[in-house]
């Protein structure tokens, strides 16, 4: 089965690489639960912090993991297909990621 190419702003994921994002966001969003209800707590300050520090970098997981699959599949495909735009839509991509 060939992906659709994210070109057309919509990817079709093999169901093990859905099940592993889906895992990924599902513990983050367990995560910035459990920091609402260490603020609802009135937890010390920097108990939350740490746990804000772990979110962010689960979060950077994220898109590292999502951003190296986007590169393997999506963009590899349209260059061989010879759609170069594709590789100025990663070079905006990756200015953002890197605000």
């Amino acid at each position: 089965m060939e992906q659709e190419c994210c070109c057309h702003k919509h990817k079709e994921r093999p169901e093990e690489e859905y099940k592993k994002l889906i895992n990924r966001l599902s513990r983050i969003e367990g995560q910035i639960r459990g920091i609402r209800g260490m603020v609802e707590k009135n937890a010390y300050c920097t108990d939350i912090l740490i746990q804000v520090a772990a979110v962010n970098a689960a979060l950077n997981a994220f898109n590292k993991e999502l951003l190296a699959d986007h590169i393997k599949t999506c963009v590899a495909k349209d260059i061989r297909d010879g759609k170069d735009e594709t590789i100025d839509e990663l070079v905006v991509t990756l200015q953002k990621l890197m605000r």
